[in-house]
This record gives structure tokens, sequence and C-alpha cells, in this order.
């Protein structure tokens, strides 16, 4: 069957359920095991939270989960690394791309104040807003992500009020745009000249469009700054790219297609802007880590 990207009639935030049976029944999530349901070519359209991951967290608003795989079923130790090929993972990265929502339900167990005392309960839709990858304590690599609630729901129901990154004042289904006072400086530093490609986009009235970005991303886990040395002046093409991880930035500042480190551009800066290396550095190993 295929996926299907939203709230199913019927079903409203802060509704509970029984069992994991009764999930599938009523296709809010459809395994009766496994975490994830998605896949590489379709997306992920649901996610379960359990707690299985000690550095997972749950702040309502926003989520850090570990995706799946390596776990040892009977001791729920990590044995092996996880991949971004396993289909779970895949699933959610190609949701983060693409921009498609995700489900969020929340188990008894996951010790959380917006779980539910038995049973689960459904917590909404989220957009895969980050990825990256982390060594645990035993040597292992897992797969993270970052979801974040989607606005205009109702609200959750906890004694815990809902934290929202503060990096970020709106959320919609595709990606950010931060026009803060220094993306606006970095793009009037351009005349909103793409520093890769040159393009510069017209609108009416001899209007031009670029866009910040920020090469270090904002909010948490990476914790970039919102300053100059952080920041590129692209076109919305080559800015999407640099988010969704189709090129790297490498330390010459030549930019290179993630899958096999070819170099295609190099980055123009004027004399009075650069780019910080360790920016750049965090930028390429983001993103190589989870090529590797």
């Amino acid at each position: 069957m295929a996926k299907f990207f939203g709230t199913p009639d019927g079903i409203h935030v802060g509704q509970q359920f029984i069992d994991r049976a009764e999930l599938s029944k009523l296709n809010v999530h459809r395994p009766t095991q496994g975490g994830i349901h998605g896949n590489r070519s379709e997306g992920a359209d649901s996610i379960v939270l359990s707690g299985g991951y000690s550095g997972d967290a749950d702040e309502g608003d926003y989520i850090i989960y570990t995706g799946h795989g390596g776990q040892n079923a009977n001791t729920r130790r990590q044995e092996r690394d996880q991949s971004v090929d396993d289909p779970g993972n895949a699933g959610l990265i190609t949701s983060k791309v693409l921009g498609l929502p995700v489900r969020v339900i929340r188990g008894a167990n996951l010790k959380s104040p917006f779980s539910p005392p038995s049973g689960y309960v459904y917590g909404g839709l989220f957009e895969v807003s980050d990825v990256w990858t982390e060594i645990d304590s035993n040597g292992y690599r897992l797969i993270k992500f970052k979801l974040e609630r989607l606005p205009e729901q109702a609200e959750l129901v906890s004694a815990t009020r809902p934290i929202t990154d503060p990096a970020f004042a709106t959320s919609t289904v595709t990606r950010r745009i931060r026009d803060t006072s220094v993306s606006r400086k970095v793009k009037e530093m351009y005349g909103n000249h793409c520093q890769i490609c040159g393009t510069v986009v017209p609108g009416i009235g001899e209007r031009l469009y670029s866009e910040g970005a920020h090469v270090r991303p904002l909010g948490r886990p990476h914790l970039g700054d919102d300053a100059l040395e952080n920041l590129l002046c692209l076109c919305p093409n080559h800015h999407t790219e640099l988010d969704i991880g189709g090129m790297v930035i490498l330390d010459d500042y030549s930019l290179a297609r993630t899958a096999d480190l070819a170099r295609f551009a190099d980055l123009s800066f004027r004399a009075d802007h650069q780019l910080h290396p360790s920016n750049a550095t965090y930028q390429r190993e983001l993103w190589i880590k989870l090529e590797s």
C-alpha cells in the first residue's frame, strides 16, 4: 500500500490508541512492529516514539530521534552501525528532501511529559528539519533526525509547555528561509548574485531575489552562528542543494558533489567577506559521514 502523508480522516491530535494493532487498523502507523514506516523512494509517513535510545529528546514541538538498525532484538544493545540505506532511515531522509509531513505517535514507555499513561497517542504532523550522524559510547554510528511540529494544529496536552527551538520563528512544509539582518547584509554585499553560479533572480518592479544560506545550520544540535562568516549569498537552487546535502564545501572553498567529491565550481568572495574554515568543514563532514 502506498504511503499516505497527512492525518487520516477521523483522527485528531491527542487521540489515544490501545495498541499497535489499532494504530495499524486506522492507518495512523501501519507496521505492527518497527518505529518508522517508510522507504527511500516514497519517504516516511509515520514514526512511533518509544524511548529506544537514551540520546533521544522529546520537547513537544521538536524531537531528536534516532533512526533504526543495528540493535540486538533481545538485549537492545547496538551491535553494528546504522545505515542511511536502511528503509526507515532512507525514508526519513527522503521526507526531509521532499518536505513531506510525518505523523508522530508517542508510546507510554517514552518517559516524556507528552506520552500517554498507557497505549499510544497521536502527536500530529512534523517535518524532518535535520539529519546527521553521531558515534555512540561503543563506537557505532547512529543516524539522528530532528523533527519539528508543523503549525496550525491542536495544542499538545501536557503538564509541560512544549519547547520551540529558538532559532526558528515559523515552520513550513519544505524549507525555512531565515531573513535576518545579517542575511540581508550578505545579500546586499553581492547584489543578490549567487556566489556559486552568479545568477540573480529578478522579480516585479526591478526587485531582485536571493537567499542567505547558513553553512553550519542554526538551531540544535548544530548551533551555527547567524554571522557573516557562516553565511553565503545563494540562488534558491544552490541554497537547496547545500541544505539537502547534494554538494559540500572543500577546504579551498571549491564545491564538490557529495556522492563522488567531484569538483564543479568555486565560491566567489568579496574582499570584505570570508567563510570561516570551521563552518565549511562542519558542513562537509555532516554530509560525507552520511555518504560513507
